[in-house]
Order: structure tokens, then C-alpha cells, then sequence
């Protein structure tokens, strides 16, 4: 019963490293960043009144300041009031 115990305790730590490895193989590092730095904010999820084609959307917009890393993949970016989105956006939305 013990050595069942430990195969298994052996495969579920072998699955967890292969899934934090999946997850990080696309996840960017703040590292890069620092406060103040000038970033573009990526228009993939972003939802316009306006409704145009999404060809026509830009890839990215602005240059807006980083004002805090909240987070080692999160930030807070200094964003002007009529957006109105949340300030505090994970880096894989920035460029």
C-alpha cells in the first residue's frame, strides 16, 4: 500500500511540473518592466462601441505608463479615463 502511495504521489508531482511548464511556456516576465516604462496594450479581448471590422482595429494602442507591478505578470498602467477598462492588466495584453 505504501509504494502504490508513493507511484502515485510520483505521478501527480511528474503532471503538476508538466502543466506549470505548459502554463509558463507563454506567460512573459515583468522582469523587462519597471516602473514608468511606456507599453502598448494589446486590442485582442478589447470591446469598441464603434463596432468595426476587426481587420480594420489596430494590433495595439497607445503608450501608456506603467504605475505599479502588482504582481510578476501583472501591472497597473496609467490609462485615460475614457477607457474604461481596468487598470490592472496581465502582461501577455502588453507589448
Amino acid at each position: 500500500m505504501k509504494k502504490i502511495h508513493e507511484e502515485a504521489g510520483a505521478v501527480l508531482k511528474k503532471a503538476q511540473e508538466d502543466m506549470k511548464r505548459q502554463a509558463d511556456r507563454g506567460r512573459k516576465e515583468t522582469e523587462k518592466w519597471r516602473k514608468g516604462d511606456r507599453v502598448m496594450l494589446s486590442t485582442k479581448d478589447l470591446v469598441f462601441k464603434e463596432r468595426l471590422a476587426r481587420k480594420l482595429v489596430d494590433r495595439y494602442i497607445g503608450l501608456y505608463v506603467i504605475e505599479e507591478i502588482v504582481f510578476t505578470n501583472i501591472v497597473k498602467l496609467q490609462l485615460p479615463t475614457s477607457m474604461r477598462i481596468h487598470p490592472v492588466v496581465n502582461v501577455s495584453q502588453i507589448v
